[in-house]
């Protein structure tokens, strides 16, 4: 089970780096996101010509953050991850589209194409808990 503060914060936050790579070159992209809970994954949207899923077509293990800004080192905290990038479909689709409409309903005029990255790793620092405080979740 993950830790109710790890799922807070994926809810508090909206914007993701994911890190790709190919052929030995890493990329990053920063995107918009929504977190269910209870499928444990991420959702973003992305054309599929973009450097970052032009990556995963090959390389479908992905990494990413998500940090809260601040320099008050005591306030410090973030998520650190990698998972499984793919393309939803069914069930786990509509529930996607649903949560990122209702987060950017102006998402929806754009017709997007919807990615999710099933979670296996997740690193969270909250130095609020002590400095370094770090909280490891892992499939």
């Amino acid at each position: 089970m993950i830790d109710k503060r790890i799922v807070k914060f994926f809810k508090k936050h909206h914007v993701l780096t994911l890190a790709t790579s190919s052929n030995n070159e890493p990329y990053c992209a920063s995107c918009f996101y929504v977190y269910l809970e209870d499928e444990n994954i991420l959702v973003f949207t992305s054309d599929k010509n973009t450097k970052h899923i032009s990556d995963t077509i090959n390389q479908r293990l992905v990494a990413g953050a998500i940090a809260l800004e601040t320099k008050i080192v005591g306030k410090i905290r973030g998520v650190q991850f990698r998972g499984i990038i793919s393309e939803p479909s069914g069930q786990i689709e509509r529930k996607a589209r649903i949560a990122y409409f209702k987060a950017f309903p102006y998402a929806a005029l754009l017709k997007p194409i919807f990615w999710i990255v099933k979670l296996n790793f997740i690193k969270y620092t909250d130095n609020r808990l002590g400095f370094g405080k770090k909280i490891i979740w892992q499939e």
